[in-house]
């Protein structure tokens, strides 16, 4: 799979930069199109080294924007909420109860932090056992990429 800038989509762009820069910046660790047990998909889920959780949903546009009526969905599989955009993004629009990101294909800055709402213990433990089940099964994927497995 071919992970190079000028392969990748804008949102993928954009999930790129915001996981390097909350790597590099905050210690987290992400894992993009991560699919809930609700069947959304979030772009980009992140697990901290205190094991909060945030959420960030990517836009590559305004349409792309405008045609999203799921995000608060993510809300209760999060400790904050994100959006991540470019800088050319009119971001007035986006909820202001929100976290802001802008972001490019090489990193990101945090521009407004998104409010805390602590999830639940038991919720908390159910998506950090899905987030690293996931992300083992993709490292392995690179490893082994035609094993069928189960």
């Amino acid at each position: 799979m071919d992970m190079q800038p000028d392969t990748l989509t804008p949102g993928q762009l954009l999930a790129r930069g915001t996981c390097r820069h909350l790597r590099r910046a905050h210690d987290f660790t992400c894992v993009e199109e991560m699919t809930l047990k609700t069947r959304l998909r979030v772009d980009v889920m992140a697990l901290g080294p205190k094991g909060e959780i945030w959420v960030v949903e990517c836009k590559s546009g305004l349409a792309d924007y405008r045609a999203d009526s799921k995000w608060e969905g993510y809300l209760d599989y999060c400790d904050r909420y994100f959006w991540a955009v470019d800088s050319d993004f009119p971001t007035e629009i986006l909820p202001a109860e929100t976290g802001l990101i802008i972001a490019d294909g090489y990193d990101a800055e945090i521009l407004r932090m998104g409010p805390e709402s602590k999830l639940a213990g038991a919720r908390r433990k159910a998506l950090t056992l899905r987030l690293a089940r996931t992300a083992m099964t993709r490292l392995h994927g690179f490893r082994d990429g035609d094993f069928g497995g189960r």
